[in-house]
Protein backbone atom coordinates (compact mmCIF):
# COMPACT_ATOMS: atom_id res chain seq x y z
CA UNK A 1 0.00 0.00 0.00
CA UNK A 2 1.46 3.41 -0.97
CA UNK A 3 0.63 6.30 1.28
CA UNK A 4 0.65 9.56 -0.04
CA UNK A 5 1.25 12.55 1.42
CA UNK A 6 -1.33 15.57 1.49
CA UNK A 7 -0.51 18.24 -0.67
CA UNK A 8 0.26 21.30 1.98
CA UNK A 9 -0.22 24.96 1.15
CA UNK A 10 1.16 28.35 2.58
CA UNK A 11 0.07 31.24 2.90
CA UNK A 12 1.69 34.44 1.30
CA UNK A 13 2.82 35.62 5.23
CA UNK A 14 4.32 32.09 5.41
CA UNK A 15 6.06 31.95 1.91
CA UNK A 16 7.42 35.65 2.92
CA UNK A 17 8.73 35.12 6.14
CA UNK A 18 10.17 31.86 4.52
CA UNK A 19 12.60 33.92 2.26
CA UNK A 20 12.36 36.94 4.36
CA UNK A 21 10.75 39.29 1.68
CA UNK A 22 7.81 41.33 1.46
CA UNK A 23 4.59 40.32 0.56
CA UNK A 24 4.50 43.00 -2.28
CA UNK A 25 7.37 41.24 -3.56
CA UNK A 26 5.74 37.80 -4.20
CA UNK A 27 2.73 39.45 -5.76
CA UNK A 28 5.13 41.50 -8.06
CA UNK A 29 6.28 37.76 -9.24
CA UNK A 30 2.65 36.78 -9.56
CA UNK A 31 1.73 39.78 -11.72
CA UNK A 32 4.77 39.57 -13.71
CA UNK A 33 3.77 35.88 -14.37
CA UNK A 34 6.65 34.40 -12.64
CA UNK A 35 4.67 32.21 -10.20
CA UNK A 36 0.96 31.26 -10.07
CA UNK A 37 -0.14 29.96 -6.80
CA UNK A 38 -4.14 28.55 -6.51
CA UNK A 39 -6.69 30.54 -4.98
CA UNK A 40 -8.74 29.46 -1.81
CA UNK A 41 -12.85 29.77 -2.35
CA UNK A 42 -11.93 33.44 -0.45
CA UNK A 43 -9.09 34.23 -2.92
CA UNK A 44 -6.54 33.72 -0.42
CA UNK A 45 -3.44 32.67 -2.31
CA UNK A 46 -2.20 29.56 -1.55
CA UNK A 47 1.41 28.63 -2.17
CA UNK A 48 2.39 24.79 -2.71
CA UNK A 49 5.52 22.92 -2.68
CA UNK A 50 6.72 24.24 -6.22
CA UNK A 51 5.45 27.12 -6.22
CA UNK A 52 7.70 27.82 -3.03
CA UNK A 53 10.53 25.95 -4.76
CA UNK A 54 9.90 28.54 -7.97
CA UNK A 55 10.07 31.46 -5.59
CA UNK A 56 13.04 30.23 -4.10
CA UNK A 57 14.74 30.09 -7.97
CA UNK A 58 13.11 33.56 -8.68
CA UNK A 59 15.05 35.05 -5.39
CA UNK A 60 18.06 33.36 -6.24
CA UNK A 61 18.08 34.94 -9.45
CA UNK A 62 17.16 38.17 -8.73
CA UNK A 63 18.76 38.61 -4.62
CA UNK A 64 21.96 37.18 -5.49
CA UNK A 65 22.66 36.90 -9.09
CA UNK A 66 21.03 40.54 -9.80
CA UNK A 67 18.81 39.08 -12.74
CA UNK A 68 16.18 41.41 -13.51
CA UNK A 69 12.54 39.80 -13.70
CA UNK A 70 12.85 40.06 -17.64
CA UNK A 71 16.20 38.24 -17.35
CA UNK A 72 14.25 35.57 -15.18
CA UNK A 73 11.21 35.59 -17.43
CA UNK A 74 13.78 34.51 -20.43
CA UNK A 75 15.58 31.88 -18.11
CA UNK A 76 12.43 30.18 -17.35
CA UNK A 77 11.41 30.16 -20.71
CA UNK A 78 15.01 28.56 -21.75
CA UNK A 79 14.67 25.97 -18.98
CA UNK A 80 11.54 25.28 -20.21
CA UNK A 81 12.38 25.09 -23.59
CA UNK A 82 15.39 22.90 -22.76
CA UNK A 83 13.27 20.50 -21.02
CA UNK A 84 11.19 20.42 -23.92
CA UNK A 85 14.33 19.46 -26.30
CA UNK A 86 15.54 16.70 -23.62
CA UNK A 87 12.46 14.79 -23.96
CA UNK A 88 12.27 14.85 -27.81
CA UNK A 89 15.77 13.78 -27.93
CA UNK A 90 14.94 10.80 -25.30
CA UNK A 91 11.91 9.96 -27.23
CA UNK A 92 13.97 9.98 -30.90
CA UNK A 93 16.79 8.33 -29.21
CA UNK A 94 14.12 5.31 -27.80
CA UNK A 95 12.62 5.21 -30.98
CA UNK A 96 16.08 4.99 -32.72
CA UNK A 97 17.14 1.89 -30.15
CA UNK A 98 14.03 0.32 -31.13
CA UNK A 99 14.73 0.20 -34.58
CA UNK A 100 17.94 -0.45 -34.19
CA UNK A 101 17.38 -3.55 -32.25
CA UNK A 102 14.21 -4.34 -35.25
CA UNK A 103 17.22 -4.69 -38.09
CA UNK A 104 19.90 -6.69 -35.33
CA UNK A 105 16.88 -8.96 -35.02
CA UNK A 106 15.92 -9.32 -38.77
CA UNK A 107 19.85 -9.40 -39.85
CA UNK A 108 20.09 -12.59 -36.99
CA UNK A 109 17.39 -14.09 -38.79
CA UNK A 110 18.73 -13.49 -42.42
CA UNK A 111 21.87 -15.09 -40.97
CA UNK A 112 20.32 -17.97 -39.70
CA UNK A 113 18.46 -18.50 -42.89
CA UNK A 114 21.52 -18.05 -44.87
CA UNK A 115 23.36 -20.83 -42.45
CA UNK A 116 20.79 -23.22 -43.03
CA UNK A 117 20.75 -23.04 -46.33
CA UNK A 118 25.04 -23.22 -46.10
CA UNK A 119 24.42 -26.37 -44.23
CA UNK A 120 22.10 -27.71 -46.32
CA UNK A 121 24.33 -27.54 -49.45
CA UNK A 122 26.92 -29.00 -47.55
CA UNK A 123 24.93 -31.79 -46.52
CA UNK A 124 23.51 -32.03 -49.89
CA UNK A 125 27.45 -32.22 -51.49
CA UNK A 126 28.43 -34.63 -48.97
CA UNK A 127 25.67 -37.11 -49.89
CA UNK A 128 26.51 -36.51 -54.13
CA UNK A 129 29.64 -36.88 -55.54
CA UNK A 130 30.83 -33.62 -57.29
CA UNK A 131 33.92 -34.94 -59.44
CA UNK A 132 32.62 -35.65 -63.12
CA UNK A 133 34.69 -37.83 -65.83
CA UNK A 134 34.51 -36.38 -69.34
CA UNK A 135 34.71 -39.12 -72.20
CA UNK A 136 38.35 -39.34 -73.45
CA UNK A 137 37.44 -38.60 -76.83
CA UNK A 138 36.30 -35.49 -75.62
CA UNK A 139 39.62 -33.97 -74.95
CA UNK A 140 41.73 -32.09 -77.31
CA UNK A 141 44.71 -34.09 -79.09
CA UNK A 142 47.91 -33.55 -77.67
CA UNK A 143 49.57 -31.19 -80.10
CA UNK A 144 53.88 -31.12 -80.55
CA UNK A 145 53.58 -26.96 -81.19
CA UNK A 146 52.43 -26.55 -77.01
CA UNK A 147 55.75 -28.76 -76.00
CA UNK A 148 58.14 -26.65 -77.50
CA UNK A 149 60.30 -24.44 -74.97
CA UNK A 150 62.38 -21.47 -75.67
CA UNK A 151 65.58 -20.81 -74.19
CA UNK A 152 66.89 -17.59 -73.40
CA UNK A 153 71.06 -17.11 -74.17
Amino acid sequence: MIVRRKQGYFSISAVAKMFSVHQQTIRLYEKQGLITPKRSDGNTRLFSEEDIDRLEEIIYLTHELGINLAGVEVIFKLKKQIKKMQRDMNKLFEKTNQELDQQTEQSQMVIQKNVQRLMNIKQEKAIKPTVTTLPLDTLPAPSDENWDIEYEE
